[in-house]
C-alpha cells in the first residue's frame, strides 16, 4: 500500500515545493504520461485530467505527517502549498524505493503556468486522436480558457520535448 505513497513522496522530494492543487494534479498526470510509474487513475474533470486517488493519497500523506499542506488566502480563494516533511524524508530514506529521476521534467513544468499545464495535460488525455482532433476537442471542452494558436504551438513543442526524455 505505501509503495504508491512513497512514489508520490519521491516526487515531492524532487519537486521541493508544489503550489496549487491543480498544478499538482497536472504535474503527476504529465509525469505518468511520460512513463513514470504512478498508479493513480485519471478521469476528465473541470480542469482536465483529475485523479480522486491522487487527492486521497495526498490527504493520507498529510495525515501521516509525511507531506505538509499549507493553506493560504489568495485573492478570494485558497492556495495550497505542498512540501515533503522531515518525517517524510526519513521514511523515504528507510524505504526500499529507488525513485526514478524526475527532476529535469519537474523543472521544465515549473517554468510554466498552471493554465499551460492544464492545456498540455488535456492534450495528452486525448492523445489517441489526430492533432487537429485534439485541438478541436480541447477548444470544445476548454472553451472558457480561450487558448490561442500560439498556446497550442507552445504546448505541442513542450509535448515533443517531453517525448524526447
Amino acid at each position: 500500500m505505501l509503495e504508491d505513497h512513497a512514489k508520490l513522496m519521491a516526487f515531492f522530494e524532487q519537486a521541493d515545493e508544489i503550489v496549487g492543487r491543480k498544478r499538482l494534479q497536472k504535474m503527476v498526470y504529465i509525469l505518468k504520461k511520460c512513463g513514470f510509474d504512478f498508479s493513480e487513475r485519471y478521469t476528465f474533470h473541470f480542469y482536465g485530467p483529475y485523479s480522486e486517488e491522487l487527492s486521497t493519497r495526498i490527504e493520507e500523506l498529510c495525515n501521516l505527517g509525511f507531506i505538509e499542506e499549507e493553506r493560504e488566502k489568495e485573492k478570494g480563494y485558497y492556495q495550497y502549498r505542498y512540501q515533503l516533511t522531515d518525517r517524510g524524508v526519513h521514511f523515504l530514506e528507510q524505504s526500499d524505493l529507488r525513485p526514478e529521476n524526475m527532476t529535469t521534467l519537474i523543472e521544465e513544468m515549473d517554468e510554466h503556468s498552471s493554465k499551460f499545464l492544464e492545456l498540455v495535460s488535456t492534450m495528452l488525455y486525448f492523445e489517441d486522436f489526430s492533432k487537429d482532433e485534439i485541438e478541436e476537442k480541447v477548444q470544445t471542452v476548454k472553451s472558457q480558457q480561450n487558448y490561442t494558436v500560439d498556446d497550442f504551438e507552445a504546448a505541442w513543442e513542450f509535448i515533443a520535448r517531453l517525448n524526447a526524455h
